[in-house]
């Protein structure tokens, strides 16, 4: 048989080894099969977005070679195929596999995708894919869990209020920069407040006001009216910070107003604005909040209640559907039908399927100690250049200023490469327990179902596992979520240790999306 080879890697660091090493693993592999080698390809790009220019140069050359006869693709691991489940190629290939037209081979992984595989192996794949993205997120979170913990010290990540500077600390001590009060501009901040706050003025006339008394911005510009108006409701400047992903926290630096003054602002802004608060009296349902979709038109189901009965119909806004009514007792039928399913895989089996994937975790584990010994290699560098530039200061052959600010330039590297040597542990381990938990959640599946009390933890629970649920008539439509469709694949399936070529092929190219289940989302599930 024939082979094309892929060795591929991510980042310029990788570039000066990883892919020589690939490529002599593939081509001593092919050796060792007979394969002829028609092809190796070498390049770098990531695997984990959209756009990949040159992987899909080499996806058509596979495509017109299997035109004229069957080959073998070869990779050194799943991850470099894709670290990302919503890729189409993946899916593309995967059903040229199993159409007899290639035979994809994963060396280090051990892992061969043709149309001899039995369950255990269509698992193993799906399972490796999903998990090569989840390493990948888990690092990202990781590293944004770190710039979390900055935020619980009180420091800002994001850009400077207007009324306020990042200064440099004193680069000798290694302190990086700070916000302190702006001289020109942080009364001018605090008067705006004062006179805002005597409600003798709107967002129009506080702008020229301000105008007149000298606020411009940074760039020497004048406050747009919309400019006033995120000023006045920026709670910074009261020594309150907010992001939208973790929520308000105290900032460390300088307030430059009170929080009653604030306070006093937001009231006479809000009754300007006439909001009126209004409590929430609004009626939960486990189907509700636009959860469902007609199967006909696409428009959302709603739910509402008529003698202690929830019924749910389509809102036919396009005019083309019959309304329709289904009860919340009938949706569930075909719910539990499928949590019961679950509850067909016993301990034993978890405990083998477990043990088989913690194998094809090894190449992981390479992955993590290349990765460690690339920042410790980056780390030693910059902790070098320090020390020849504060040998070229003392000789006198550079200024300070130019010291001061190469030596802030390394420190800020340094610190970042700090991060990703602390995240990339944590990482190695969330990505060893996610496989054990995602298998303990499916089996206890409808057991934390009946146990959420409340409409909206059910349906929390449900859109973690369930894909596109539609109603059609009377009949709920739906796909399981990945990882827990293969999950229900072995449920369903008797003595799928031993079963090969009578088990059904999986449909990838319905690119069931991975969901994005961190273990502290399933635990707060579970609980």
């Amino acid at each position: 048989m024939k082979a094309i080879n892929i060795s591929r890697v991510s980042t310029e660091e990788q570039k000066d080894n990883s892919p020589l090493a690939q490529e002599n693993r593939l081509i001593n592999y092919c050796k060792s099969k007979s394969f002829e080698i028609i092809k190796n390809y070498n390049f770098q790009e990531s695997a984990y977005k959209e756009k990949r220019d040159e992987f899909d140069v080499i996806v058509e050359h596979i495509q017109e070679v299997a035109k004229k006869e069957k080959i073998a693709v070869c990779f050194d691991k799943v991850d470099r195929l894709s670290r990302s489940v919503f890729d189409k190629r993946v899916g593309m290939l995967y059903e040229m596999a199993l159409a007899d037209k290639i035979e994809l081979h994963f060396v280090s992984d051990g892992q061969i995708i043709n149309n001899q595989m039995s369950a255990v192996e269509k698992f193993q794949f799906g399972m490796s894919l999903g998990l090569a993205k989840y390493y990948s997120d888990a690092i990202g979170d990781n590293v944004k869990r770190a710039f979390e913990q900055k935020r619980r010290n009180g420091e800002w990540t994001g850009a400077v209020r207007l009324g306020y500077l990042n200064v440099q600390l004193d680069a000798e001590k290694r302190l990086r920069k700070d916000i302190i009060i702006d001289p020109e501009r942080g009364h001018l901040i605090q008067k705006m407040f004062e006179l805002y706050a005597t409600g003798q003025y709107s967002l129009e006339t506080i702008r020229n006001k301000m105008t007149e008394l000298g606020l411009q911005t940074l760039k020497g510009n004048s406050l747009s009216k919309s400019g006033v108006e995120n000023i006045l409701k920026d709670s910074f400047y009261c020594g309150i910070a907010i992001t939208k992903k973790y929520g308000s926290y105290a900032h460390k630096y300088p307030r430059l107003i009170t929080r009653e003054l604030f306070d006093k602002c937001q009231q006479i802004r809000n009754k300007r604005n006439n909001h009126k608060s209004k409590a929430l009296t609004k009626k939960q349902y486990i189907f509700g909040d636009g959860f469902l979709k007609c199967h006909n038109c696409g428009c959302s189901i709603t739910a509402e209640n008529h003698k202690g009965i929830n019924y749910y119909s389509c809102t036919n806004a396009k005019g083309i559907c019959k309304r329709v009514y289904i009860t919340e007792k009938d949706l569930l039928k075909h719910i539990y039908e499928v949590l019961e399913r679950f509850e067909g895989i016993t301990e034993e089996a978890q405990n083998q399927l477990v043990s088989e994937l913690r194998k094809n975790t090894e190449s992981e584990v390479v992955f993590h100690k290349a990765q460690i010994s690339r920042i410790q290699t980056d780390y030693n560098n910059l902790k070098a250049k320090q020390d020849r530039l504060l040998d070229a200061y003392i000789d006198q052959s550079i200024t300070k200023d130019i010291y001061d600010k190469k030596h802030q330039e390394y420190q800020d590297q340094i610190q970042v490469l700090e991060i990703e040597m602390s995240e990339h542990s944590k990482a190695d381990y969330d990505y060893q327990t996610t496989v054990a938990t995602v298998l303990s959640v499916a089996r206890r599946a409808k057991t934390i179902f009946d146990n959420s009390s409340e409409p909206a933890r059910k349906r929390q629970f449900l859109n973690y596992i369930l894909q596109n649920p539609t109603v059609n008539e009377k009949k709920l439509y739906f796909t399981i979520a990945s990882p827990f469709n293969l999950v229900l694949e072995l449920a369903s399936t008797p003595n799928w240790l031993a079963l090969t070529d009578d088990f059904r092929t999986i449909d990838w190219a319905k690119e069931y999306p991975y969901p994005t289940i961190s273990l502290g989302e399933i635990k707060a599930l579970v609980c």
